[in-house]
């Protein structure tokens, strides 16, 4: 016992000897020090006193003072001096641009110095603004000529080459169903029926999938699935708040949600949709189809605070467009990237004068039940100050922060401005809005005729401005008429001057259009308040009558309180109908507009950042957008940081393939459809995901990461995709296109997709969440989790459970056997044929299973007797166990992935 202590002591001392003598790693631990403290004022961008610190190199060479640090000298390292300093003016990084060293930080410094400051002799140091691969111009490179068939895609050529550099081969291509599955699941987000399965096998050859490829592109669905993931990257959220409050984003921005996807269906250029988001008011003010795009902008809305709805525009618009992380510069200038605090300003600039209102739609006169959610520029004068240290409460006001780009590229940013037209200044001048109005008007105009006409014939009022003067208010209203009557009178009467008082306003508004100082404009205006002022004493008479009626309609046991509140409603009522008719005798009346008016111009700023953004020469935008569609394709990106193309972006393993897919997407007119159908054409996107356990130990070995792309990923579906697939193979889901937001709560009742329920903060489908819904905050790449949340999800769904009842039920009405049952209900979920060992296994299942729920019904039910009862009981429990085999199979590893 004695001797087996001390053997562990002495293990232990040795391992603690090992550990305090073993050699400090200077890419983990030293590298990030310099890299998170010190480059944003001593790297590429910029070198304070002459000195960098980005590499081992230019630690040891120093600055202009000379050198910092001695070898294998800590004690008379300048280095360590300042990191070290207790006085603000000398430690280093100084106040105001980060956190002081953590001790464990400096101790590793120590220890790296004292060892000689060990470092690699390639490292290469912080890239500079001018030599970074991603601000360089996208040139297309030549096709390498890589060891592959004369014929071959070019995307393989490219990955051809980079796997001979790296020594690996691909695996073999997948079988014709699991390709089918995965293609469809790729561009519609839902799985091929049987049918389609069967039909693909038997005629399994490119030229065949290449006719289902352009199938599925011309597919509906294609929009909606595509639609979803590009809601990710442009942070779609409905309007987030309670009841009818609202807190952020904006009512019925489902009509973004539409236009998003009909425009992916239309193929509608991607530069083309960057710009109607951005800029649509300002370069199609009159076609509201196009204004809808707007909401990527109107989304952002923060009722509590503007700054927080400016700021978000500001960083996710580099972002989303660009794949640049600026937010940061909101208080300081960029740690690693070119854009000054002063560039971050101007940017936000150009979004300076924005608001968001909602414009009517035909047919709907009440936005708050519908409408469309847009942009325009309201504060035409509005100015930009920059916030000291980004402090809303420390605006720099010496200076106006003019608009402008962080990083012109040499390309032009042209700002002017932009005249609008009389209909988007004043949306109610839009015919079919003016139509409409006046048609309501007319109706009930002649609702009110036709009751009073059961009283007595009236011949109908010529539609002037004269008519028999409203006499002020009595103490009782005339018994001769009836109340009915009375009722009757009045309001064909208020609904006479209603309709006089709009098509007056209309007049006047025409005529301000025209020449708003013109006689006709002044004359006009002064006819309408005239008879506006009419239309609001008959209106008032109208509503004083209404009270006087409710306090004569009081029955006489209603308690006084109840009483006397009634009385108060009648005197208020009285007392607004005098002060009407008082106003009748005014000279003063003024118009009243007819609808909201908005700036008759726009800045033109949107304008000329569309055009900047989507300009073929910015480096940026089709790098961006292509390494987005490559990650949704293959499960991992060209470029591991989708939103961040900034310095801190190494230069990427396939970047030829990245700008030539890049130049493909602009020459093609910037055409989504034909970048999707080039990546799923490839051998590359057709590889299988499995292959014999040496060829992928040998191939893992060298690429782990599949960096190569020498098989497929398996991926896990989005939870939309899961869901919509679950509905879809049971016959249930609903496929109709576009229309409102549904309830969140409502996703196992309402089998429309997934796309179209409520998306917003704390408003999402539980199912959503559970398997890693987009954040609507932001989610440029969805992260997958594995949770046992998600095993009883599927499990104990009622949407699974019904999906379940309703294939069992579709199948069973097929007539099929056992053996046809389990090869159909393969099809239809799995989308594959199932192996000799899966039948049997199903076989065995369903037995049991069918043998299990008659030992239960028996408990459960002993009356059971008669030959023919026992006999329906029988087909029942059959199809309940082939409802439980169902069930089984969607919550089948290979249901909620693609391979």
């Amino acid at each position: 016992m004695r001797n087996s202590t001390l053997s562990l002591l002495t293990c232990f001392l040795s391992l603690v000897c090992q550990a305090a003598s073993a050699q400090v790693d200077y890419l983990d631990e030293i590298k990030p020090i310099f890299t998170e403290k010190c480059i944003s004022c001593h790297g590429a961008l910029k070198q304070e006193g002459g000195l960098r610190l980005d590499t081992a190199r230019a630690i040891i060479q120093g600055g202009d003072s000379g050198e910092i640090v001695i070898a294998k000298v800590p004690d008379e390292s300048e280095l360590l001096a300042r990191v070290e300093a207790e006085e603000d003016y000398l430690r280093m990084p100084p106040e105001g641009e980060g956190e002081a060293l953590s001790a464990e930080q400096i101790t590793a410094l120590k220890k790296w110095i004292h060892e000689g400051m060990p470092a690699p002799e390639d490292e290469q140091g912080q890239a500079s603004p001018e030599s970074h691969w991603a601000y360089q111009p996208i040139l297309r490179p030549d096709i390498p000529e890589a060891d592959t068939d004369a014929n071959s895609h070019p995307i393989d050529q490219f990955l051809a080459a980079k796997r001979s550099e790296v020594g690996v081969k691909t695996v073999a291509p997948a079988d014709a169903f699991t390709l089918l599955r995965r293609v469809s699941l790729d561009l519609t987000g839902l799985p091929p029926t049987p049918e389609q399965q069967q039909q693909f096998q038997q005629s399994f050859s490119p030229e065949a999938y290449e006719s289902v490829v352009n199938q599925l592109l011309e597919s509906k669905h294609f929009g909606e699935r595509w639609g979803r993931h590009w809601m990710d990257v442009w942070r779609y959220s409905d309007w987030d708040g309670y009841k009818n409050q609202l807190r952020g984003s904006q009512r019925h921005l489902w009509h973004w949600r539409d236009w998003i996807i009909e425009s992916l269906n239309a193929d509608k250029g991607y530069d083309q949709m960057i710009t109607e988001m951005i800029a649509g008011d300002e370069l199609y003010p009159e076609q509201p189809e196009i204004l809808r795009a707007t909401g990527f902008l109107a989304r952002n809305y923060h009722v509590s605070n503007r700054n927080i709805w400016l700021d978000s525009t500001v960083e996710h618009t580099a972002k989303a467009f660009l794949g640049l992380t600026i937010a940061c510069a909101r208080c300081h200038d960029h740690k690693y990237d070119p854009v000054s605090q002063t560039s971050y300003y101007s940017m936000r600039a150009i979004f300076e004068p924005i608001n968001v209102r909602t414009d009517r739609i035909a047919g709907q006169p009440d936005r708050s039940k519908n409408g469309i959610p847009r942009i325009y520029d309201k504060d035409l004068e509005a100015e930009t100050f920059l916030f000291i240290r980004g402090d809303e409460r420390q605006p720099d006001e010496s200076t106006s922060i003019i608009p402008d780009v962080f990083n012109s590229f040499e390309i032009p940013f042209d700002v002017t401005s932009v005249s609008l037209p009389a209909t988007a200044s004043v949306p109610a001048l839009i015919e079919t809005v003016e139509q409409e109005d006046m048609a309501r008007a007319d109706t009930k105009l002649e609702k009110a005729r036709e009751r009073l006409e059961q009283f007595e014939h009236i011949e109908p009022t010529p539609a002037t401005a004269e008519s028999p003067r409203i006499e002020p208010s009595v103490p009782e209203f005339p018994q001769k008429l009836d109340d009915d009557h009375l009722e009757a009178s009045y309001a064909a009467r208020a609904a006479d001057w209603e309709r006089r008082s709009l098509k007056a306003r209309y007049d006047a508004e025409k005529a301000r259009i025209d020449d708003e100082s013109s006689e006709a404009f002044k004359s006009l205006a002064s006819l309408a308040a005239q008879i506006e002022r009419r239309s609001d004493a008959a209106q008032a008479r109208l509503k004083t009558f209404l009270a006087w009626r409710k306090l004569q309609k009081s029955e006489k046991e209603e308690k006084q309180e109840a009483k006397d509140k009634l009385v108060s409603e009648l005197n208020k009522a009285r007392e607004e109908e005098r002060q009407k008719i008082s106003d009748l005798a005014k000279t003063d009346a003024k118009f009243t507009p007819v609808g909201e008016h908005y700036p008759e111009t726009s800045t033109g700023r949107r304008t000329a950042l569309a055009k900047w953004i989507t300009h073929p020469d910015n480096p940026l935008t089709a790098r961006v957008a292509v390494n987005h569609v490559w990650l949704r394709h293959f499960g991992s990106p060209l470029v591991e940081s989708p939103s961040d193309f900034g310095l801190r972006a190494p230069l990427p393993v396939h970047a030829e393939l990245l700008d030539w897919l890049a130049s493909e997407l602009i020459e093609s007119g910037w055409s989504m459809k034909h970048l999707h159908r080039l990546i799923v054409t490839s051998d590359a996107y057709q590889l299988a995901s499995t292959d014999d356990q040496d060829v992928l130990a040998e191939n893992a070995a060298i690429d782990p990461e599949n960096a190569c792309f020498w098989k497929a990923n398996i991926r896990r579906l989005e939870a939309e995709i899961i869901r919509d697939s679950m509905l879809f193979v049971s016959g249930q889901l609903d496929e109709s296109l576009g229309g409102p937001e549904i309830a969140h709560g409502e996703g196992e009742e309402v089998f429309r997709r997934s796309v179209y329920f409520q998306h917003a903060y704390e408003k999402q489908m539980l199912m959503m969440t559970i398997f890693d819904a987009a954040n609507p905050a932001e989610c440029y790449q969805r992260s997958t989790s594995i949770i046992p949340q998600q095993a009883l999800a599927l499990s104990n769904s009622s949407l699974t459970q019904s999906a379940s009842k309703h294939l069992a039920i579709k199948l069973q009405t097929q007539e099929l056997d056992r053996d046809e049952f389990i090869n159909a209900v393969f099809e239809s979920v799995l989308c594959r044929p199932c192996s000799e060992e899966e039948r049997e296994a199903c076989r065995g299942f369903l037995e049991r299973q069918a043998s299990l729920l008659r030992d239960q019904d028996a408990q459960s039910d002993d009356s059971v007797s008669e030959s023919t009862e026992k006999e329906k009981a029988d087909v029942d429990v059959a199809l309940r166990a082939r409802q439980s085999l169902v069930h089984v199979l969607l919550n089948h590893n290979d249901f909620v992935s693609v391979r």
